[in-house]
């Protein structure tokens, strides 16, 4: 009976986890329709920002509670699933198309914020002028996006599956309610999935660098899959970009200014590195194979092998 609560915890959250990212990406999607303004922006700052909540609160009050080291394992981790499970998942139920502004700007760019915050903690600190910098790139990203989406000559999405009729009101209705839910039911997963793990004694360490890295990337997986099955591949694609960049600058920048610590040997020996070796796996796949700008289910297949490997790697390495 002990494992009844979390069990349907997992099962409950899943369900609405995946009612919600479909709320949440319609309303993402209206908006860009209505406003005309392109959907991988909407991808970049909005479904970014948003589905990257979970992070940014697993994070802030791991470092306010003076666990560092979970929060950067957090950030880390999750862009790894992002990258590797969550777009290769995707790309397995709907081949993608990538936008080639994210082939040569967008993706580098993810990449060089992936280097400049591993620089940062080279020295095994995450401080408060380290976390200052990140949280001032995050601004200065939003800021550059944002700016280069409202001089996009783009035409405004063709979504067939959009209501013609779905006003502007409703569609931030749906994105503030489907954000909502994303939030409480990811919670409830990553509370189920780590009671059921301590319950058949799963090391805190492997549960917070697999368990909740990939329970905070929930949001993620379940609004690009729902982007990916609607065709919708610059908003599947920018989630995933975004939600990177703003765990990247904003999830490790935040605890380094709320309670600077050391970031552990063992993060920055084997996930940085993993994490850097995933995103440039990435733009590798799908800038030097043909068809160029494009991942296929095979090499979907291939991250989510990838991630997997690192997965029990993780397992084997910390066991």
């Amino acid at each position: 009976m002990e494992i009844l609560l979390p069990v349907l915890a997992v099962l409950g959250g899943f369900v609405a986890l995946v009612w919600a990212a479909d709320r949440f990406v319609m309303g993402a999607a209206a908006v860009a329709h209505n406003s005309g303004v392109s959907p991988l922006v909407i991808g970049l700052t909005i479904v970014g920002f948003g589905t990257s909540a979970p992070e940014m609160l697993v994070s802030s009050v791991a470092a306010y509670n003076g666990v560092a080291n979970l929060s950067i394992g957090n950030a880390v981790g999750s862009n790894i699933a992002n990258v590797a499970l969550v777009l290769g998942l995707a790309a397995m139920v709907r081949p993608l198309q990538i936008h080639p502004k994210v082939m040569g700007r967008e993706l580098p760019v993810m990449i060089l914020v992936m280097l400049f915050a591993a620089g940062l903690m080279l020295d095994g600190e995450l401080g408060r002028v380290d976390g200052i910098l990140l949280l001032v790139g995050l601004l200065v990203m939003v800021t550059f996006v944002v700016r280069e989406g409202l001089r996009s000559d783009d035409e405004p999405p063709d979504l067939e599956e959009l209501p013609d009729e779905m006003k502007t009101g409703v569609a931030v209705f749906w994105i503030v309610a489907g954000l909502a839910v994303l939030l409480a039911s990811s919670e409830m997963l990553v509370w189920g999935a780590t009671a059921v793990a301590q319950l058949f004694g799963v090391s805190e360490r492997v549960i917070g660098l697999t368990v909740v890295a990939f329970g905070t990337s929930l949001p993620e997986l379940a609004a690009t899959l729902v982007a990916a099955k609607r065709g919708e591949h610059d908003i599947a694609v920018g989630n995933v970009v975004g939600s990177n960049v703003f765990n990247t600058l904003g999830v490790l920048g935040l605890p380094g200014i709320i309670q600077p610590g050391r970031a552990d040997a063992l993060v920055m020996r084997l996930d940085v590195p993993v994490m850097i070796g995933v995103a440039a796996l990435l733009w590798v796949l799908a800038r030097v194979f043909r068809p160029y700008s494009h991942l296929g289910r095979v090499r979907g297949g291939l991250l989510v092998v990838v991630y997997f490997a690192y997965a029990v790697g993780v397992y084997l390495y910390v066991s």
